[in-house]
């Protein structure tokens, strides 16, 4: 199994994206899931947002964030 923490840090939230994969020995995906939490800065606390399945999710989130910035979070409806 693989984990994969990113963390992209705002001026008023932190966004964490957490990745778990397994993979058959022939590099074929058994399991994905993405799941993405919010933390307002200076708080200890983290907010599920969104979780996914779809390998690449997180990615694609990841890129909406930097590009859209607090617009993005927008469409997670915080």
């Amino acid at each position: 199994m693989r984990q994969k923490i990113t963390k992209i840090k705002g001026l008023t939230v932190n966004v964490e994206i957490v990745e778990m994969s397994q993979a058959d020995k022939n590099g074929g995906i058994l399991c994905y899931l993405a799941a993405i939490y919010i933390q307002v800065q200076g708080s200890a606390e983290k907010r599920l947002v969104r979780k996914s399945r779809l390998p690449g999710a997180a990615a694609a989130l990841r890129k909406e964030i930097q590009r859209d910035g607090i617009r993005a979070f927008e469409r997670l409806k915080l």
